[in-house]
């Protein structure tokens, strides 16, 4: 009998001691243990630093017991998985996926219930998730709220904004994790919708840096039917606690078994340069499912839009309606107020300047009836997406913009009626395929409908990836606007091509972003998945579009340029107004060359916050392309271009920041030369206060 209770007290011994996997290099070290009352708890390593302190993980339910604690461990697993995949489009024409994997099986002693925690152990960081299999202990059940920590090591610095149940459309703040709280009020600019819910609540992807120089990044993979994480922060301990956004009864999820959560990810790196190369999240998300991607390409584009962000042009066709029922208003009685943009002559001129300068596409906004109180007044069938205005021949445009090699992109702002949009989404998409549309942008913009959802929750983050699905079987591809931001789903349904979810260039117009706002947006925003920017603002002045609007764009001319390189998406839009780029033809003309589809990228420099210098090769060519973003301060390169072919020589173009260039006293001042260089040449130069350069690098034959 004794040896019976001391192989059980060594047994118990054993699960006591922590459960390890490491990543494939041998750096990062992730531990599972259990505390005496049973509750799951993991921490992480990387060579040797302390990453994660002891964290605990587990649900509180709503109406059921809490999956927190008196838990066992019924088995544990490990494996090693490896293999090179090749995405549809992106920033390299191939990506390994390798990783350990440690996957615990537990059972709830007071319940008999089984969740299971699968942990993904990359050299780059880790990933992990709950999976809870089918049981007749555990089937419908709801969360109150997930309960997973990420204790951090000490008061690290932080890049974050506002936690938030419907917009990551905020500035970014730079400042210890204990300054959070204090810096919160000032942080929550105003938004058409928008839900605060913390003092020190922050979004994902989360960027820190500790005192010795760990980059550290917190987000999620593959969120699906589940709402989205954000993070509370206790800033006595600096722990982060998952918080989910809750749906319009504030539950936070419905699930039923067999499910499985998305992944929470830690990545983390002694170098910058490696937190943006990593392919962590894109790693853990599902194969492609689509089985014929053929029609699926990325997209350089132009669009009527950036007149109306300024205030130059409407959206809409009439002001002699303050209120319209799309089904009995007759708009070929109304007065037009001759601003209305979306017209045959201005997209007629638009596709003209497509054509000749080589664009795939042009958006226009606008077109399809209902603009004229479409705003901020949670009407639920507000637009039909279908009708267009008379000022827009929707079947004439389409035959003039095919015939000169272009399409048109169409427009869907839904006005957040989720319903709506789903109601009249088929019919919607029929007709993009009737007109020989292949993509469209849909927009987001004010409070979810139904009536207290909020664009995070679980039954809006279904509708996304619904409305992506719907437009698969259209080959259509999908540029989502105040949509959830990304967490790598373009990995498995790689038409959608591009999301905003974050402050874009519109904001320009609107007061403007940070100059160091582009700087941190590739460690935040662009871990899951790539932005529709709308970079190529070359006119920074506003008010030499609309001389009502003061606005002044906080970048140079040159860092415009810079974009397209370091902010990586598959569609890219040059967003200014045809008439400034033939005024600066010669910038333009980088514009109209660097690529949107890459076979490589090498991240030459990088510092949250200050600067990010890429360099990308062309997926169809053996020409690169190097960007340079930098802060409000500036910054000297000096670079190697070891990444070229040894064997080759080129010729490379460089626009660069003027000597006497400033983003605010003068921000168009610009130099473009021209220099023979290979693998051994080193370049140094200077971006300019708010300012970057651009370098097109092309092979001499």
């Amino acid at each position: 009998m004794r040896k019976i209770i001391l192989l059980m007290s060594v047994l118990a011994m054993h699960w006591a001691v922590a459960q390890q996997q490491t990543s494939p290099d041998g750096n990062v070290v992730l531990s599972f243990s259990l505390k005496a009352d049973g509750t799951p708890t993991y921490k992480m390593t990387y060579k040797g630093k302390p990453v994660i302190n002891e964290s605990t993980l587990g649900f509180t339910l709503k109406k059921d017991e809490p999956l927190t604690n008196h838990f066992k461990v019924v088995s544990d697993s490990k494996s090693t998985f490896k293999e090179t995949w090749k995405p549809v489009w992106g920033e390299e024409k191939e990506i390994l996926n390798h990783y350990n994997e440690l996957l615990v099986q537990l059972k709830q002693d007071k319940t008999n219930r089984l969740m299971n925690i699968r942990f993904r152990v990359y050299n780059e960081g880790v990933g992990f998730r709950y999976e809870f299999p089918t049981q007749k202990e555990l089937t419908y059940f709801v969360i109150a709220e997930e309960n997973t920590q990420f204790a951090m090591t000490g008061d690290h610095t932080a890049w974050w904004i506002p936690g938030d149940y419907d917009t990551q459309e905020y500035d970014y703040n730079e400042s210890k994790l204990s300054e959070i709280r204090g810096l919160m009020k000032q942080s929550m600019t105003d938004n058409v919708s928008q839900f605060v819910f913390s003092p020190t609540g922050v979004q994902t992807a989360l960027m820190m840096k500790t005192k010795d120089g760990l980059y550290i990044n917190l987000h999620e993979a593959a969120l699906v039917d589940y709402a989205l994480m954000n993070l509370n922060l206790d800033d006595k301990n600096f722990i982060f606690q998952s918080h989910l956004t809750p749906d319009a009864k504030g539950d936070k999820g419905y699930l039923y078994t067999p499910t499985k959560t998305p992944w929470r990810t830690v990545m983390v790196s002694d170098d910058a340069r490696n937190i943006l190369a990593s392919r962590l999240i894109l790693n853990l998300n599902d194969p492609c499912a689509l089985a014929d991607t053929s029609w699926i390409k990325p997209v350089k584009y132009i669009g009527v839009w950036w007149e109306m962000i300024t205030g130059k042009s409407s959206w809409a066709y009439t002001d002699d309606l303050p209120t319209i029922k799309l089904d009995e208003v007759d708009y070929t009685k109304v007065k037009p107020n001759g601003t209305h943009a979306a017209n045959n002559d201005k997209v007629r001129y638009y596709i003209d300047f497509a054509a000749k300068h080589g664009f795939d596409q042009v958006l226009v906004e606008g077109w399809n009836v209902g603009w004229e109180d479409w705003f901020g007044h949670r009407k639920d069938y507000v637009f039909d997406f279908v009708t267009p205005y008379p000022d827009f021949d929707i079947k004439a445009l389409n035959d003039y913009a095919h015939a000169k090699g272009v399409k048109l992109m169409m427009h869907h702002e839904t006005s957040g009626s989720t319903r709506n949009y789903e109601r009249h989404m088929k019919a919607a998409y029929e007709l993009m395929n009737k007109y020989g549309y292949n993509s469209v942008k849909s927009g987001y913009v004010g409070d979810i409908l139904p009536i207290g959802e909020h664009h995070y929750s679980q039954s809006t983050i279904n509708h996304y990836l619904y409305a992506i699905k719907e437009a698969a079987k259209h080959k259509i591809m999908v540029n989502a606007h105040e949509a959830v931001r990304p967490t790598g789903l373009c990995r498995t349904y790689p038409n959608l091509i591009g999301n905003e979810s974050a402050r874009g260039t519109e904001y320009e117009a609107f007061g403007g972003n940070k100059p160091f706002h582009t700087t941190i947006l590739p460690f935040t925003r662009l871990q899951g998945g790539p932005m529709d920017y709308t970079p190529g603002i070359l006119e920074t002045e506003v008010k030499n579009v609309n001389p009502n609007n003061t606005s002044q764009v906080r970048s140079t001319l040159a860092k415009q340029l810079a974009l397209y390189v370091t902010m990586y998406s598959p569609l890219q839009m040059a967003a200014d107004l045809p008439e400034n780029y033939e005024r600066f033809a010669d910038a333009f003309q980088f514009i109209k060359d660097v690529p949107v589809d890459w076979q490589e990228s090498v991240y030459l420099e990088a510092e949250p916050g200050r600067y990010i210098t890429v360099a990308r090769k062309d997926k169809h060519s053996d020409n690169w392309y190097i960007g340079n973003t930098s802060n409000e301060n500036g910054h000297t390169s000096e670079l190697l271009l070891n990444f070229l072919d040894k064997n080759k020589k080129y010729e490379a173009t460089i626009y660069a920041d003027a000597k006497n260039a400033d983003w605010q006293t003068n921000p168009k001042a610009y130099t473009i030369t021209k220099q023979k260089v290979n693998a051994k040449t080193k370049l140094k130069l200077t971006a300019a206060k708010g300012g970057g350069y651009a370098i097109s690098i092309k092979e001499i034959k």
